[in-house]
């Protein structure tokens, strides 16, 4: 058997474990959609320049979170990344770190950590005093932020160019005084090398992932005035969210150029299972979002980048009528002595009152390897 039709295999068999998980996790209908989302959002200014196109081709330390498969394929013994990056006008925060190393020839491990949070948000439910008076010493602010540890291993198998790979994944995400969660989910994923090609499978959540809810009736209260206090449950409960699992199949492929050029050419394959979406490739059970990169290279030093994807069908408030919008990216990277620092400019179209206007996001990554 040669070393691709192992490899082949390989893929083909976590394609048919995600094939038999799929169906499951479809059925539950209580399941809340775009659930952890915070973790969708995608790290590394190289990726997200790529339009999030890197399941097939991670190979530093952000492969933690696209593919832990990547972990073995790093060039440099020990590799870190770091990102920040700003939404909706610098209100919100996304902030990303990452570190890997090799435990020996055949196998690696990996940290990542991620926040997303909105900080400094005023608390005035105390503003105005017993007497009427307006009190601005009395005002609080704080934060509403989303965490996710990722611990990461990865492993080569048999033939060369193949390597599998699995995340344990803790999240906490905190709504000031009002209420926090904590939740465990498994990431797994598989990754294959090839002359050139690269393939990728990565299942998120394969095992579901859980956020255990508890909330502080106290605080509501404070903020409940006597119409809502007649409503029916106007305090949350302690709940349980459930986030079903999510697969992206990749595909990529590096071409050496004249003159010292490269182009590496990539596309990846979203299906969520968490219910219908506006996806071009949209079921009851399947959703799958389609998205294409390519990155042009000098000298393996400078680096432009330019991806599309996040295509959804969105339907005017004005005359209901349906339009196909999309995300799109553009960077650039320059590598020197292990040293990366990437931008990435992402677009996404956004409907207000029957217009269509434009948000942009800069972000900024630093990568190092060494030894």
């Amino acid at each position: 058997m040669t070393q691709f039709s192992a490899a082949a295999r390989g893929l083909l068999i976590a394609g048919a474990c995600a094939a038999v998980a799929l169906p499951a996790a479809a059925q539950s209908s209580k399941t809340p959609k775009y659930s952890n989302e915070f973790l969708n959002l995608g790290v590394g200014a190289r990726a997200l320049g790529m339009g999030k196109v890197q399941v097939s081709l991670a190979s530093d330390a952000t492969a933690g979170y696209w593919n832990p498969a990547g972990l073995v394929n790093q060039t440099h013994k020990y590799d870190g990344v770091l990102m920040h990056s700003e939404l909706f006008s610098g209100i919100v925060k996304n902030d990303y770190a990452a570190f890997s190393m090799p435990l020996d020839d055949k196998s690696a491990i990996g940290a990542s950590l991620l926040r997303l949070g909105v900080d400094n948000i005023a608390d005035t439910r105390a503003l105005v005093n017993e007497y009427g008076y307006v009190d601005y010493s009395k005002i609080e602010y704080f934060s509403v932020a989303d965490y996710a540890l990722l611990l990461s291993y990865a492993r080569k198998l048999g033939p060369e160019g193949l390597s599998v790979g699995a995340n344990g994944k803790f999240i906490y995400r905190n709504i000031g005084k009002f209420g926090q969660g904590y939740g465990f989910g498994v990431d797994a994923g598989v990754q294959y090398n090839h002359k050139g090609w690269n393939l990728g499978l990565m299942a998120r959540d394969i095992t579901t992932t859980f956020n255990a809810w508890s909330y502080n009736p106290d605080e509501f209260l404070k903020s409940i005035n006597s119409s809502q206090a007649n409503q029916k449950d106007p305090i949350p409960k302690n709940s349980t969210e459930i986030t079903l699992p999510r697969f992206v199949l990749g595909v990529g492929r590096r071409f050496e150029l004249p003159k010292q050029f490269s182009a590496l050419v990539a596309a990846d394959f979203e299906a969520t299972t968490d219910g219908q979406r506006g996806t071009p490739i949209s079921t009851k059970g399947v959703s799958v979002n389609p998205s294409a990169g390519v990155e042009l290279g000098y000298r393996n030093l400078v680096f432009l980048r330019g991806g599309a994807g996040n295509y959804q069908q969105i339907s005017s408030v004005v005359d209901l009528s349906r339009q196909w919008k999309g995300q799109y990216s553009l960077g650039a990277g320059v590598a020197v002595s292990g040293l990366r620092v990437d931008l990435a400019l992402s677009r996404l179209a956004v409907e207000k009152l029957g217009s269509t206007s434009q948000t942009n996001s800069l972000i900024v990554s630093l990568g190092y390897g060494f030894k």
